[in-house]
Formats: C-alpha cells, structure tokens, sequence
C-alpha cells in the first residue's frame, strides 16, 4: 500500500502531517501539528472520528461512487454519459473491459484503506485522551463499526486483502501481505459485535444523524453474515433490526417502513423511519471541480440528470440538468414499467418529451429512462459553491425494506416455515403491500424479482447477482467471464514494489 494511506487527509480534521518539500520544511515547527502532538482533547477525538465518517461517504474526483460502480456491472443500467469514454472508469466496468491498470478500484482500495488506516488511528491514541468514558467507548465502537464496513467493502470487492493491524511504519509498508478472506470476515464480525454491544439504540437526528446506531451495525452484520450464507446467524440480527411484526414500527428503534415508496427519494425526508444506515451529504460545501470528490454534496445528482433539460410545462419535473450517467436499460423499463414504483425509480424523458411537456438532449447509449431517484431539481439546489457539486440528498447504505427482503432470504436458506402467516412470508409481503401489491409466495425467484424492482439503481443489483451465483448466465451479453469478473482486480499501482499479490482470477498468484 501506499505511502499515502499513512496521512491522515480529512478536512473535518484540519491538520497538516509533516512532509518533505522544502516550502513545508520552512515552516516554524511550533506551528504544525503532528500526529504525536495532535490527539490530546475531545476535541481532537471527535475531529477523528468525523475523519473516518468522511471515508465512509467517500466520492471519487472522477465523479462516481461505490453505488453508480455497482449499477453499471449490473445488467439494468448503463454507464452514459457524453461519449464512450466518459468517466472511462464506468464505461469499462459496464462492459467488463477494466483491468489492473485502468477501472474504479484504485478508489474502492484507498477509499477503503484511508479510512481503516483514520479508524486505527484513532483507536490506537483514544486512550490516553482524557474524556468522560462513556463517550470515549462510543467513538470506539463507531471506529469499529465503521472499520467493518471498510473491510466488508474490501474483502467483497477484492477477495484477497491485507488486514492492517493498528498503525504501520512507513518502513514497514511495502512489506504488507494478503491475510485469507476467511480471516477478514472473522475480523469484521468481530468488530461489528463489538460495536452493537456499545453502540445507542437512537440518535438525535437533527444533531447526530447519519451515525452509527446499534440497529446500523446489526443490519451490517447481518448483511455479511447473509454474504458468507450464514442464514440463521444473519436472519437473527436481522431480526433485531425489522422487530417482532414485520410491516410495524420497531419497538426498540423506531423502524418502519415509510407509507409512500416516493417519499423515500425527498430531499427533506432525510432520517427518517426507514433509514437504517444513511451516507449523508450537505450543501454547503466550499469544494470545486478542482477535486469533486472532496466536496460534501451527492454527485449522482448532476451524473444522473438529462442533458440540456428544459421543463416546457409546469407539470414537468423540475430536473437540474445533467450529465445523463447511469441510464436504464430498456429492458429494465418493461420489467418495472407496470409496477407502482416505476414512477419514483425511472425518470422517462422520452415520454415527457413526447408529450411535449419536456425536452432533453440524448446523450451516450440515451434510452430515454433516467434515475429518477437521485436527479437534482432545481428547487432543492444549493445557495452557495458550485451548484452542481453540491446537492444535499443523502444516500442510503441499508434501508428497512432491504433487511425485510434480507431476512427473508435468510430464513428461506435457514429452512424456517415459509407459508402464509409465517415470519419470512409476511417480511417479504410486507414490502409489497407497501405498495398495494398482494402477497406471493416466498421463493427464490420472487426474491430476486423483488429485490430488482424495490431496490433499483441503488448499486445493490450486481451484488445480488454474484452472491446467487446468477451474474455468469445474466451479464454475459456485456463481457462478463465466469471466475474473474465476480471480483475486481487487485490495483496496479499498490503491485509495484509491494508484497501484495494479484488474485488467480486476474492472472496473478494468488
């Protein structure tokens, strides 16, 4: 790994690492702030837990993240765009042409390892800082939560990567190896039980939303159990998380499905009942096109959008003209298209351009169905900084009908009772009677449906596909090939000069 991921980068942090250059070398010592010098308060302590949050939600200066990555691999949408190397690294993920050197995963793996490297970090000077207990053992269990969610990602993505322990010197860092997936997983469970034993039940939205809460950890630890098909271990956290009767509120924390699917996609409606763990984004960044990713709004907003929209009539929406990334396919718009959240998930432009109320220009591999979920409108625009980078609609990492149709899954594999009345069978229906739809069976294949028609463009599709053994047969008509493309290519550049070694499924050794 890189010299890089030592450096603790956050702007929520403020501080400047010793460096090398002999601007910075002139620079009075009694005025920078190192590492050994920095943890000491509070203060200081809360600034580097909000560090790692900032890695959490991480978005890439190329303008995509984690979500538009995964959509693209999936076979419901398609990169976009202006042309067929616009931001290159969708187009070769979409069309399976990526390889160590060219795709997204340069920034899954330091999005990745820049906030493990921030939550060691942090754990590692927490403590010697003298601060109420309590508080100290929450930022703990945070770290660990979030650290988690890092090596999940990582070990997903990857398959074979490194368990960095605490902090490494730097001359320690190109002697990094791989540690077994097996080892990772045992890693992540093992901070995530750590972190629910610690972590509130609530939080106080308005002050502390989007942290980590035990509900949060317990849907995560769930889903990584759900991926290693640990079905009755996974349904049990689940379980905690969805509460004793499936389609009411949680007694414990307070989740329930929201009543309208659309109201799900409001700007204002951030928080709320369904929300399990949020990324949050702002508008009140300072940020530029200087480095995109490091500003605080959602970049799907502007990638999303239609090119050169013009809302000809009232009853238009009021789209903030974009990009025309992530469009759907065709074939995704028939699937969904008689389903009541066709409205709230495809944006169809061709339709409102028909009837005369709006206009558009088509862009690269146009379809003429947008994500409706994330497109800005020119009502929620921000006041201040750079409009287009800054549009405050926060993302969700897991919702509550996400770990409805999870549960039932897991207890579909577990072997629990599946007919009417029983627990999986009214999670799953739950989900559908949410929108008027009437019960079904509990089956794999009305599973996979459902998931594809609630969760759209929402990057949970590819995933899907993989985890069931599916993407092979599925997205082969975009260049998928069995036993490579279920994983990305350990980056080129953290090869040279390391240790690390490539996966077999790209060639290498490992």
């Amino acid at each position: 790994m890189k010299k890089k991921l030592l450096m603790l980068t956050a702007l929520a942090v403020g501080v400047q690492l010793l460096g090398s250059c002999k601007k910075e070398l002139d620079v009075n010592s009694q005025e920078r702030v190192t590492l050994d010098n920095y943890y000491k308060t509070p203060a200081d302590a809360f600034a580097g837990l909000v560090a790692v949050y900032d890695r959490f939600g991480f978005q890439a200066g190329g303008l995509y993240d984690k979500s538009a990555i995964m959509d693209v691999a999936g076979d419901d949408q398609l990169a976009g765009g202006g042309g067929p190397t616009d931001i290159n690294d969708l187009q070769v993920t979409e069309k399976f042409t990526l390889n160590a050197a060219t795709g997204p995963q340069s920034y899954l793996w330091n999005k990745g390892y820049s906030g493990i490297y921030r939550a060691n970090q942090l754990l590692d000077k927490i403590g010697t800082i003298p601060m109420d207990a309590s508080l100290k053992n929450r930022y703990i269990a945070e770290c660990k939560a979030l650290r988690a969610s890092f090596y999940f990602d990582l070990v997903w993505f990857f398959k074979n990567v490194p368990i960095i322990s605490g902090t490494v010197a730097p001359s320690e860092l190109y002697n990094v190896t791989q540690s077994p997936p097996a080892d990772v997983y045992a890693l992540v469970e093992k901070d995530l039980n750590e972190a629910i034993a610690v972590l509130p039940a609530t939080v106080p939205a308005a002050t502390e939303g989007g942290r980590f809460t035990k509900g949060a950890a317990q849907a995560l630890l769930g889903k990584v159990l759900l991926y290693e098909k640990k079905w009755q271990a996974a349904a049990d956290q689940f379980a905690a998380v969805n509460g004793p009767t499936p389609g009411a509120v949680n007694p414990t924390y307070g989740y329930k499905l929201l009543t309208n699917y659309s109201d799900l996609w409001k700007v204002s409606n951030r928080f709320n009942t369904e929300s399990v763990l949020e990324l949050v984004h702002g508008t009140t960044s300072n940020g530029g096109w200087g480095d995109a990713g490091a500003t605080e709004g959602n970049l799907l907003s502007i990638t999303t959008g239609p090119r050169g929209y013009s809302q000809l009539a009232p009853s238009a929406p009021d789209y903030f003209s974009g990009y025309s990334f992530l469009v759907f396919t065709k074939a995704y718009f028939d699937f969904i298209h008689y389903d009541p959240r066709n409205a709230a998930t495809v944006a169809n432009l061709d339709s409102m351009k028909a009837a005369g109320v709006a206009n558009y220009a088509p862009g690269y591999n146009n379809t003429g169905f947008f994500l409706g979920k994330f497109i800005g409108r020119v009502s929620t625009k921000a006041a201040v900084g750079q409009t287009e980078l800054n549009f405050g609609q926060d993302q969700y990492e897991i919702r509550l009908a996400d770990t409805y149709l999870m549960e039932a899954e897991a207890l579909m594999n577990a072997g629990a009772p599946l007919g009417a009345g029983s627990r999986a069978y009214n999670l799953f229906n739950a989900v559908r009677a949410r929108v008027n739809l009437g019960a079904v069976a509990v089956t794999q294949d009305n599973i996979e449906k459902e998931r594809r028609l609630e969760l759209g463009g929402e990057g949970q599709r590819f995933p899907d596909l993989v985890r069931w053994g599916k993407a092979a047969s599925v997205l082969a008509y975009k260049g998928f090939v069995a036993g490579r493309n279920e994983i990305f290519p350990i980056p080129q550049s953290e090869l040279n000069n390391t240790k690390l070694k490539q996966s077999k499924e790209w060639g290498g050794s490992l």
